[in-house]
């Protein structure tokens, strides 16, 4: 699919050449029933079942942005690329804590849950004292899951790229996920515990 974007600006078009009022941000009616008429044609069906993925370009960045929300409320996941992870030469430019999947879950076995969901709490926990490191303000000592989730965001930050020609099995990326997690509870200070954390993926 080319974009869900353009299909919504051209049905708003259309919407409002047709007399319909405009309402969220200028789209209108026709434009949120076209929507889950197409997406929840993909999933199972009695001869089999369709992946489908989709694009929405994103104004602003804004996650809020009509369009944007309404997708996210049909699809059982969705996969959030940066602009700011781009700039810095990230590829995928994938923003973990901002991409979700619903059926991870069904999926992933127990192992691949947890260290996915400890990779994704130091994400989160280094994403809450970043501007702190980048000012030169954080006081190593502070807090020992804090100074965890620093020392070990180079190795997230180098689990997360690909050059465009590597290649990656789901297998092997399940094993790395669980070595990386297995790394950082080895690098835990002696005598902390890992926090619980909630559900990633």
């Amino acid at each position: 699919m080319d974009s869900l974007t353009r299909l919504a600006t051209a049905q708003r078009q259309i919407g409002l050449v047709a007399g319909e009022p405009p309402t969220t941000k200028g789209y209108t009616p026709s434009v949120f029933n076209l929507l889950p008429e197409l997406l929840e044609r993909s999933g199972r069906t009695q001869s089999g079942s369709i992946t489908g993925f989709y694009t929405v370009l994103v104004e602003g960045d804004d996650m809020t942005e009509p369009v944007t929300d309404a997708v996210r409320s049909i699809t059982d996941g969705h996969i959030w690329l940066s602009r700011s992870l781009a700039n810095r030469g990230q590829y995928p430019a994938v923003d973990v804590l901002q991409s979700v999947s619903r059926v991870m879950i069904d999926v992933a076995d127990e192992d691949h849950l947890q260290a996915a969901r400890r990779l994704g709490h130091m994400l989160a926990v280094y994403g809450d004292i970043e501007d702190l490191v980048n000012l030169g303000a954080y006081a190593t000592g502070s807090n020992p899951e804090c100074d965890l989730a620093v020392a070990v965001q180079p190795w997230i930050r180098q689990f997360c790229r690909q050059e465009i020609t590597e290649r990656c099995r789901l297998d092997e990326a399940r094993a790395a996920v669980v070595q990386l997690a297995a790394r950082i509870d080895s690098a835990q200070p002696a005598g902390a515990q890992p926090a619980a954390v909630g559900q990633v993926g």
